[in-house]
């Protein structure tokens, strides 16, 4: 089966996003190939996608690296997450179907169920679908793509998830789905609004890792915030 440049692309981005190439690693074709059994075809074209999200950069005599970005480009993207998710939710609650609200509505369901029950392992992935479908409910391709981009590149950046409750961090989630579903489009962006700033207010109070000069992945600041309570991401 051939493998695509879209396929290679995730893989490559996953990896970047996990620390698996940090940040300024070489990324070569012939490594990369190697590593994923493709031809250096889609492996270039991957490169020149992840080069244009931000993920990777070309370096005179060095070709591809893993980007690297500023202490202020990093506070920036917290900075985009304020202003473009509320708006996305906004829209949502304009312009959702209902097979989009049916799958938002169990999201929440499962997610309260698994924050109850303590089995935190499956809150990323609930999360990461239920922050998805609610982009895409946006009615715009274009939103929908800068909010997913933007929240791979802040969970990139930042390595660690905000130590926030999950019980909380759902129980606001149900209450935006709830405004959604009514199509009260300033309800849901007020909750959004409320809902962002206490994820960013403690994202502020970590030092971001993929950055320059930044802690190597995994290295443990001492703060009151160093433990993560959710096992999502909020």
């Amino acid at each position: 089966m051939r493998i695509s440049a879209h396929m290679v692309c995730t893989a490559v981005r996953d990896d970047i996003v996990s620390g698996a190439f940090p940040p300024g690693a070489r990324l070569t074709e012939e490594l990369l190939a190697r590593r994923y059994g493709v031809s250096r075809v889609p492996v270039r074209e991957a490169l020149r996608t992840l080069e244009s999200e931000g993920f990777v950069t070309s370096r005179r005599h060095a070709g591809a690296c893993v980007a690297e970005p500023t202490e202020q480009e990093a506070a920036d993207l917290l900075d985009i997450r304020a202003l473009l998710e509320p708006l996305g939710t906004a829209r949502a609650a304009q312009r959702r179907t209902e097979a989009q609200l049916r799958v938002l509505r169990g999201l929440v369901r499962l997610g309260r169920q698994r924050a109850e029950q303590g089995q935190l392992s499956d809150l990323k992935a609930l999360g990461d679908w239920y922050h998805e479908t609610l982009a895409q409910a946006s009615g715009s391709p274009s939103l929908a793509s800068l909010l997913t981009q933007l929240r791979r590149k802040i969970t990139w950046v930042y390595a660690a998830e905000p130590p926030l409750r999950a019980s909380a961090v759902w129980q606001e989630r149900g209450a935006i789905v709830d405004a959604v579903a009514r199509g009260d489009a300033e309800r849901a962006r007020a909750l959004a609004s409320a809902h962002v700033e206490r994820s960013v207010a403690v994202r502020r109070e970590q030092r971001p890792v993929a950055v320059r000069g930044g802690r190597p992945r995994g290295a443990v600041r001492r703060t009151k915030h160093t433990v993560n309570t959710s096992g999502d991401n909020a």
